[in-house]
């Protein structure tokens, strides 16, 4: 194969061809995964997993790995587009096939539990190195489960699976998340820190050492509850036995607050990791449960889950003094109390005086006091900032149980700026002034009008490996902006209904773009000027050819000629019309978007016409003058002339009569 052959430009980075004819299972749980034909040199044995096509990859863990691999983990080797036998295009993320099976199949039910040593050399230290390889690049996992952890052969050190091809968390189930994290939206779970690695080995190593998942079967909401009442240790034991080293060291991992769990590399050392001791506290209990829409709140944190779980019903709650009233003679927290009071009435600016009345912001600062560990909370939605715009490509698509996902409500979130506002209400756990700066830009592209704008450029802004949404590229996989211009070469060649760019293809272009064209985006979107477009789509789509450095287009550009042929109608020259209208053929043909604008968008050329039109028709208005002027010359002449032939007809009657009158007397 040579390049520029269909196969040499369906590899991905150049060598890896993706096989679609061997689908491989267990080797990327949640998602499909396929061999890949490795032609570099290595020739190593790779696989290749594909990316939901609405959803992003991680695209800043897949650049931080450019500095090589991570001993391990199947580190991400490359990513790109690639096309199946029937056309369709997806993205997929090549990385190393797993030494061998998982150390459970997805679904498994009871098996017999680990020897504790086994648990301990096999899987806590080899997994503690790796993760602690990945904190020195600053990345986390956020995909640590058995069915995602694989060895050549009972025996072997474990190697964490693939993390890259899909938003942190996405697949994790309940049990192996904090709380803080398991309640969040689909999606919106965000980076995490290294301590949330470490809890998910914590459940792992629980798991092979009880022969079973705890709470099997248990929904998510009742597992979360269950952690937040009793202590995620606690909830997940029960009365069951523990090995006593596993016990002790997996008590730490599990502490609720993520700074009190061991780092990785304390944990790489198994006798250190055992030594070391949290002083964890059970969580204050009430004598009597407060009762939020059904749900049972025992604890500062289970009523910070209900109130993020049934807002609507928890307004009352807290607008007449019953929680208030809880925290201080059941909970018996009068701290908590003030803290609470303080942060919802003391503490609004005046900035914030508007928001402040408004009932998500009032319960999404309760939750942010009463559980100083959870995320921002708004009406139905639960997300980290930092996974707003991954939860936002989620929120367009069905969630798993098929129900529509709340985007108007994080549409709601982010115009208020709630994120600034949440920060404000825990400012010793985050950064108030980043957060406001982080909500200004949100809003701001949300606002932001016409096609360069609103949802659709806020979501591309915040995702940089989201494929374009747009129907028309559905199975195209356009990910880069090199990417767009042939998928829409393509769609002009198949003319599959190609009739210009949509509010999706526009808002990509905004956001991968580096350039002026938000005039014609606004253009785009102003049905009154609709006599405009295609010099406006002309001009974005040249931009995008001139910067990628995209191959010629000449199917797009004979559909964008024969719209901007009227074009041509402010040339005065009749001369110059027709050579125009033959160069565009010419420079369609050519695909070369840039000389095709240079040919249409002339201001110069437009100026020397106008100019010389005006010159020549001053020379005709002369002309006309003089004519005019000569008309009028002639029409005196030739009244003049027909006085004096009157005279000159009366002067001869004259003296005809004379003669006539001397005729007579003399005779």
């Amino acid at each position: 194969m040579h390049p520029g052959d269909p196969a040499s430009e369906n590899r991905i980075a150049g060598i890896y061809e993706v096989d679609f004819g061997h689908p491989l299972e267990g080797v990327a749980p949640g998602q499909r995964a396929f061999a890949v034909i490795d032609h570099g040199e290595s020739r190593g044995h790779h696989m290749a997993a594909e990316v939901a096509p609405h959803l992003p990859a991680r695209s800043g863990e897949l650049l931080k790995f450019q500095a090589g691999a991570i001993p391990g983990v199947l580190c991400p080797l490359a990513h790109g587009r690639a096309a199946d036998r029937n056309g369709r295009t997806g993205f997929y993320v090549v990385m190393p096939v797993p030494p061998g099976p998982a150390l459970l199949a997805p679904g498994v039910g009871a098996f017999p539990p680990w020897p504790e040593a086994d648990i301990l050399h096999q899987v806590l230290r080899p997994a503690a190195l790796a993760l602690d390889g990945l904190r020195a690049r600053g990345i986390t996992h956020r995909a640590i489960r058995p069915e995602n952890l694989f060895r050549a052969a009972a025996g072997e050190p474990v190697v964490l699976g693939g993390a890259w091809a899909a938003p942190p968390a996405l697949f994790q189930g309940a049990i192996f998340e904090p709380p803080y994290a398991a309640m969040c939206t689909r999606a919106g779970c965000g980076n995490g820190s290294p301590a949330d690695d470490v809890y998910a080995l914590g459940v792992t190593m629980l798991v092979l050492a009880l022969g079973h998942a705890p709470m099997a079967g248990l929904p998510g909401a009742a597992v979360i509850q269950a952690k937040l009442e009793r202590g995620s240790f606690a909830a997940l034991v029960g009365d069951e036995r523990l090995p006593p080293v596993i016990q002790d060291i997996v008590r730490g991992m599990l502490a609720e607050d993520p700074e009190h769990r061991p780092t990785p590399a304390l944990l790489a050392d198994i006798e250190v990791a055992r030594g070391r001791r949290v002083a964890a506290r059970p969580p204050r209990r009430a004598q009597k449960a407060l009762e939020i829409a059904g749900h049972a709140a025992w604890t500062a944190r289970t009523l910070a889950f209900a109130l993020a779980r049934e807002p609507a019903a928890g307004v009352p709650a807290l607008r007449n003094g019953m929680v208030d009233r809880w925290i201080r003679r059941n909970l018996g927290d009068s701290a908590l109390a003030a803290r609470l009071d303080e942060t919802l009435h003391l503490r609004a600016s005046p900035a914030d005086a508007a928001t402040q009345r408004d009932d998500a912001t009032l319960v999404m600062r309760a939750v942010a006091v009463l559980d100083p560990f959870a995320p921002l909370c708004w009406n139905a939605v639960a997300v980290w900032p930092d996974a707003i715009g991954t939860a936002l490509a989620a929120m367009e698509e069905p969630d798993p149980a098929g129900a529509a996902a709340p985007l108007g409500d994080m549409v709601e979130m982010i115009g208020d700026e709630a994120v600034a506002v949440w920060a404000a209400a825990r400012a010793d756990r985050a950064d108030p002034t980043s957060a406001r700066l982080d909500a200004n830009q949100y809003r701001a592209l949300l606002r932001q009008k016409g096609w360069g704008g609103g949802l659709p450029r806020l979501r591309y802004t915040l995702n940089q490996l989201l494929p374009c949404r747009s129907p028309l590229l559905r199975d195209a996989a356009v990910v880069r902006l090199a990417d767009l211009l042939p998928a829409l070469e393509g769609l002009a060649i198949a003319g599959r209904g190609f009739d210009g760019l949509d509010p999706e293809i526009a808002a990509f272009i905004a956001a991968r773009g580096d350039h002026g064209g938000e005039a014609d985006l606004l253009l785009l979107g102003d049905p009154r000027r609709a006599d405009q477009h295609a010099i406006a789509t002309l001009r974005l789509l040249a931009g995008v050819q001139s910067r990628t450095q995209a191959p010629a287009a000449p199917a797009l550009a004979g559909w964008l000629g024969t719209r901007l042929a009227p074009a041509f109608a402010v040339f005065e020259s009749r001369d110059r019309r027709r050579q125009r209208e033959a160069a565009l053929a010419e420079l369609a043909a050519s695909g070369r978007l840039g000389a095709l604008l240079a040919l249409i968008d002339d201001p110069e050329g437009i100026a020397t016409d106008r100019r010389e039109h005006g010159a020549a028709s001053a020379r005709v208005a002369a002309i006309d003058h003089r004519l005019d002027r000569l008309q009028a010359a002639a029409s005196s002449r030739a009244a003049l002339a027909g006085r004096l032939g009157q005279e000159a007809v009366a002067a001869a009657a004259a003296m005809g009569l004379v003669y006539a009158v001397m005729a007579a007397l003399l005779a």
